[in-house]
């Protein structure tokens, strides 16, 4: 059966704002149903143009482009709470496509409704703008690590910022959590060889800083793992949910 808004699980966490009774029920209105898809499954194709949009309810998945000679760039990962398909709402096209890692389930919405949301509810457009801006700012802090951090600051800015988006959504325990992802994913991300990548996760390893293995990402210090990869550690902006 398909989840309420009203009991929604994701609503429990810190990292997403508070909704209002009308809101919920708003959003409740804009929801279609649900559906579930398996691991590897494709959510939208780059070039499409989806009737619907989504928000990941449970599970992983991978947003990509392909470039004209096959080659591919992972634009980020996908985690609970993410709100999928905004591009082709606004633009009415992908320019980039999104794939299942794990299996998922995914809050629907119709597209059409979007507009809905300016006419009648302005404060909730007013957060799927949030939502289009901090995705800016999120691909502009990765193009900048990818312009002038090195490999070792590099995987170290992705993993403390995907281990506090884990904590934030209760999937840390005892300072593990599941990241479902392959060496290749993280590359792709991140402008760097498999090869690049693997033996750096190494020299990680070895020093006790992080370990990726098994579909398991395990940081003991934080703190310190930002500090060698030269960050500061600030908390996650508390985000909108849909």
């Amino acid at each position: 059966m398909s989840t309420k808004c009203k009991n929604c699980p994701l609503r429990q966490h810190a990292l997403f704002t508070k909704m209002t009774s009308d809101e919920v029920r708003f959003t409740q209105k804009f929801k279609k149903g649900e559906l579930t898809i398996d691991a590897g499954t494709p959510l939208m194709m780059e070039g499409s143009n989806s009737p619907q949009l989504y928000t990941a309810l449970s599970g992983m998945g991978i947003r990509y482009k392909t470039l004209e000679d096959g080659k591919r760039h992972v634009v980020n990962f996908v985690f609970p709470g993410d709100f999928i398909g905004l591009q082709a709402g606004v633009m009415n096209e992908m320019y980039h496509s999104v794939d299942a890692v794990t299996r998922m389930t995914l809050c629907v919405f119709d597209r059409k409704e979007l507009w809905s949301f300016f006419r009648n509810h302005p404060e909730r457009a007013f957060d799927l703008t949030w939502l289009a801006a901090i995705e800016e700012h999120f691909l502009g802090e990765a193009l900048a690590a990818v312009g002038q951090r090195s490999a070792t600051e590099r995987i170290i800015w992705a993993f403390v910022r995907i281990f506090q988006r884990g904590t934030e959504l209760g999937l840390v325990d005892q300072n593990r959590m599941p990241l479902p992802y392959r060496q290749q994913d993280l590359a792709d991300a991140l402008g760097l060889s498999l090869v690049h990548t693997n033996k750096t996760l190494a020299r990680l390893r070895d020093r006790q800083l992080a370990a990726w293995s098994d579909g398991y990402l395990t940081i003991n210090d934080l703190g310190r793992l930002a500090q060698e990869g030269d960050m500061t550690l600030e908390p996650l902006p508390t985000r909108p949910l849909f």
